[in-house]
Order: C-alpha cells, then sequence, then structure tokens
C-alpha cells in the first residue's frame, strides 16, 4: 500500500555489517532507523547515536514492541538468525536477513515457511545482484547471447588476517556455517547459479592452509557439471595476499565474459550488438566493491540498493529482486560441496 511515512527499520546485532545496514538505511528515500538491539548497553547506545536510532536496548522484546519498528534487521551471526527471525515474524515485521540466510537447509525451511504463514515480506541480503555489471551479464545470459554455455566458474581469493577470526563466532560451525565458501565466497556462488543456474552435481575439496586454528576450511576447490553439459569450477580462499577482486567467467560458443566485483573486464561476442561499445567503455562502478582484503573495505552501496527495493514493494508493490527460496540456492550449493569433500564422492543437486 502506498504510503508516505517512511518505514521504520531496527537493527539486531551490531557487529561489523551491521553498521552498513545502517548506513544504507539513512541513504534510502521512505525509510528510517528507529530501533538498535545489541548485547552490550555502552556499544549499543553508541551505535545509536552514531546512526540516529531513537531507541536502543539490549532487550530484544523491548526492540520489538518499539512503537514504529517495521523491518527488522538480523545481522547476528548466521547461525543465529532462526530464532530472533521466527520471532520477528511472528510479530508481524518485516525482515531483512544478511546473508547466508541460515546454515541448514531445515533452518531455512523454518524461517521461509513463518515468514510465509505470518504474511510478512523476507529480503536475503546478496547485494551483488543488483550492480549495474551483474545484471548487464544477467541479461545478456537470459538473452542467449553466450549460446551453448561450455564453462561457468567463479573465484573469490580473498585475504582475511588472524585477527578476523579471533572473535566468538567466525571460523566456527555452529556460528559461521563453514569458511571461505560459507562466509566470503557465498556471493560469488550465489551469482554463478544465478547466471547459469544450480550445478546437476559437484565435487569438492576443503582444506587449511594458513589460518589453522579454524574449524573450517580456509581454501576450497570444487568442480561442476551443470545440467546442460557445461562445466565449471569454484575457488575461493581466505588465504591469499593481497587479496584479489571476486571474479566470475562465463565462456559459450557465441560469447564469453569475465567479471571482477561489479566491473566487466571481458565482454567478448561472435556477433556484436549496438550496446557492446557502451557496455565497454562504461565506467567501472566502484562503489560495487567487495571486501577482498579486508570485510570492512566493502561499500554500502549494494546494501542502499537492497533497502531501496524492499521499501518500493512494500510502499508500491514492487517485486523483490531477491527473496528467500532464491537465497536458500546459493546455502543448498555450498553444502552439496561441503557434503562431497566430507565423504570424497560427488554429491547430486
Amino acid at each position: 500500500m502506498a504510503s508516505s511515512a517512511p518505514l521504520g527499520f531496527g537493527i539486531l546485532g551490531l557487529g561489523l555489517i551491521a553498521d552498513f545496514h545502517a548506513r544504507a538505511i539513512a541513504a534510502a528515500a521512505g525509510a528510517r532507523l528507529v530501533a538498535v538491539c545489541g548485547r552490550s548497553p555502552e556499544k549499543t547506545q553508541a551505535f545509536a547515536a552514531t546512526h540516529g536510532a531513537d531507541f536502543a536496548t539490549t532487550d530484544f522484546s523491548a526492540f520489538l514492541a518499539h512503537p514504529g519498528l517495521d523491518v527488522v534487521c538480523i545481522t547476528t551471526p548466521s547461525g543465529a538468525h532462526l530464532e530472533p527471525a521466527l520471532a520477528a515474524a511472528r510479530a508481524g515485521k518485516h525482515l531483512v536477513i544478511e546473508k547466508p540466510i541460515e546454515i541448514t537447509l531445515p533452518r531455512i525451511d523454518e524461517l521461509l515457511a513463518a515468514a510465509t504463514a505470518a504474511g510478512v515480506t523476507l529480503m536475503p541480503i546478496f547485494q551483488s545482484r543488483f550492480g549495474s555489471g551483474a545484471r548487464t551479464v544477467k541479461a545478456a545470459v537470459a538473452a542467449g547471447r553466450l549460446g551453448r554455455l561450455s564453462l561457468a566458474s567463479a573465484f573469490v581469493k580473498w585475504q582475511r588476517t588472524p585477527s578476523y577470526y579471533a572473535d566468538s563466532w567466525h571460523g566456527t560451525f555452529a556460528l559461521d556455517g563453514g569458511g571461505a565458501l560459507m562466509n566470503q565466497g557465498i556471493h560469488a556462488v550465489d551469482l554463478l547459479q544465478w547466471f547459469a543456474g544450480l550445478p546437476a552435481d559437484v565435487f569438492s575439496r576443503n582444506t587449511r592452509r594458513v589460518h589453522l586454528g579454524i574449524e573450517v576450511e580456509d581454501t576450497a576447490v570444487a568442480s561442476l557439471r551443470f545440467p546442460c553439459g557445461a562445466l565449471g569450477t569454484i575457488e575461493a580462499t581466505t588465504a591469499a595476499y593481497p587479496g584479489w577482486a571476486r571474479r566470475i567467467e562465463l565462456c559459450g560458443e557465441n560469447g564469453s565474459i569475465v567479471l571482477e566485483d561489479d566491473r566487466i573486464l571481458r565482454w567478448d561476442f561472435r556477433t556484436p550488438q549496438p550496446e557492446d561499445a557502451a557496455i565497454l567503455a562504461a565506467k567501472p562502478d566502484d562503489s560495487m566493491r567487495a571486501g577482498a582484503s579486508a570485510p570492512g573495505a566493502m561499500s554500502h552501496e549494494g546494501h542502499f540498493r537492497q533497502i531501496e527495493n524492499l521499501v518500493a514493494a512494500l510502499r508500491h508493490g514492487a517485486s523483490l529482486a531477491v527473496d528467500g527460496p532464491e537465497a536458500r540456492k546459493a546455502v543448498a550449493l555450498i553444502l552439496a560441496l561441503y557434503r562431497s569433500a566430507q565423504s570424497g564422492q560427488p554429491v547430486a543437486l
């Protein structure tokens, strides 16, 4: 329903990523940060003061009951998304949930079912889909410009310092759900399956090469076979100095594309089209940069575009660019990679 009143947003969980949500909300027309909830009273009050929130609390029930709260952004550790999301949905609040939406398929399915039952909108964060480069690639694939795909691959060769894993949850199975694939690689995995579809089966190997004190992988390599017959690979690591831009490569009989972060580096087609020159000449959109060398180095621009999309959906009936079932796909693929690495066998999706 159309309304001129701004939607009231609240943020639960005040770690690093919460700052990106707060800045995105502040930049989005029709959105306003009204409440924040964290574990530390001092940190919660400071976060509210920095970002102009009216209400700061460590009491989740009081947070949910705050007048004017319409949307809850859940930025807790990945394996702790479900329980607050269930409570927020039952309270009639719309949901924005950081990636991964959750770390197991049963927990994701319970979350999606609860949002549907409560009649609330759920928007998972996959901000890389909102870049102009990514959307241009998606349109070219959908138009059939590449012809029959032969290869579809993703590469995330990033760096994380030991201090990144020194908190209570990064690098743990219980709360991170995985390592270089589930945390850092998931955006590339999402883009790859958005462009090429989910693989039919996968084979993966995981290891720890540098971050030996964590429970999960810091390096992974996988081979993919798609239903159409195309093949592909995924490489992901948090142990590569200095950290390179995320890279997606799509190769087909009639064309090939390389996307680095949101920059189109290669756009080669057998049959040129009038729009190709403008695509190749376009200035790179560095506002969609990812955090190859440090998580705080990325921009909030992608989150801003997602918040704008949610406001348009809630106020004007626009379609969500990413919904819960879409977010489930990347997690399903990564979990299949983990099962393959554990068993030493190919795994079908």
